[in-house]
């Protein structure tokens, strides 16, 4: 069952949060229908773009978790004291794409062996990590890095893995960045060397 606050009730509470969504809010003008799961794959711009061409995601919401600073700001976590990395969370339909599929296209566009970094963002504020929110995911997900360890694949895995703790929407403006500044986000992903080292990885897989 959705609750919805009247607008002058949520007008109020954005200004509480200093004009972003609660913790707990799905993205403006997105059903309350399906799943989630929580990734971070370096820049949450790229991450965000990649998720939303799967076919079964609803949504998907550029935010942090994994820290200790409560509802922080960008240029608390750009500055790498939070604890916090960049993070999506995907609102999913779990009769159209499952929760496994999604953690196997998670490793397909990230760097799964560098820790502190991707690509050529560096630092905590940049690690990878898969947050499960269930018992069942946890297992999931710790069966397909050993599955891929096992496979030869990759010499190492770095991402962490880890209980999901809050996950707190980044501002407005990074909700969709890819669509609201093509230009700029298509000269970051290019020079930040996302998609070739991906390539490298990966190949065709």
């Amino acid at each position: 069952m959705s609750i919805r606050l009247p607008l002058a009730a949520m007008a109020t509470l954005l200004l509480l949060l200093g004009g972003r969504a609660a913790a707990t809010d799905l993205p403006a003008g997105k059903t309350a229908a399906g799943s989630t799961a929580i990734f971070a794959g370096g820049c949450f711009w790229c991450s965000e773009a990649d998720f939303e061409k799967v076919p079964g995601v609803i949504a998907v919401e550029s935010g942090y978790t994994a820290g200790q600073t409560v509802n922080p700001t960008y240029e608390q976590v750009s500055s790498g004291t939070t604890g916090h990395t960049e993070a999506v969370r995907v609102f999913y339909d779990p009769q159209k794409v499952s929760y496994a599929q999604l953690v196997e296209y998670f490793w397909h566009h990230s760097d799964p062996t560098v820790k502190n970094r991707q690509f050529c963002d560096v630092g905590s504020q940049y690690r990878s990590g898969i947050y499960w929110q269930t018992e069942g995911e946890r297992k999931i997900v710790e069966m397909s890095r050993d599955a891929l360890l096992a496979s030869g694949k990759l010499p190492r895995i770095e991402t962490e893995i880890a209980a999901a703790t809050t996950f707190y929407p980044a501002e407005e403006y990074h909700q969709d960045y890819y669509k609201k500044n093509p230009i700029r986000y298509a000269y970051y992903r290019s020079g930040c060397g996302r998609d070739m080292r991906i390539q490298k990885i990966w190949g065709g897989s």
